[in-house]
């Protein structure tokens, strides 16, 4: 037992495909916790938001909204994936490398941690278990 857990053939040990759909549920389902929130601003009026790279404080929580409140979505299905989680990676990357630049760690790291997710749900794609792969 102990000799399959250090295994580094990952067939052995579990299919890959699952662990590709708990990534998309379990990041995809807590990112879009945040979205909601910027979902309802946006569809109530209501555009204060910040303004991290001088787009203007509409346009940067319509971004935000759609890349947290729809693209998560669409990563939890597994519907244009890669196109999705592109998208939410560079909105962590505003979130970390700009917006939360002066902020302590602790306070930023939860854009960091959901960058990393992101970009590898970005480069395993949907996985068998996605709408991508009933499409493909």
């Amino acid at each position: 037992m102990f000799k399959k857990l250090l295994s580094t053939d990952l067939s052995k040990f579990i299919d890959i495909n699952l662990s590709i759909l708990l990534l998309r549920i379990g990041a995809g389902g807590i990112l879009f916790t945040h979205g909601l929130p910027k979902l309802m601003k946006v569809f109530s009026g209501d555009f204060s938001f910040v303004d991290p790279i001088g787009l203007g404080p509409e346009i940067s929580l319509i971004l935000a909204a759609f890349a947290e409140g729809i693209c998560s979505l669409f990563v939890v299905f597994g519907f244009g994936t890669r196109l999705s989680s592109l998208v939410i990676a560079i909105n962590m990357s505003v979130a970390f490398f700009i917006q939360h630049s002066g902020d302590p760690f602790g306070q930023k790291e939860l854009a960091l941690i959901f960058l990393m997710m992101f970009v590898i749900t970005f480069f395993t794609g949907g996985g068998k278990y996605s709408v991508d792969k009933k499409i493909a």
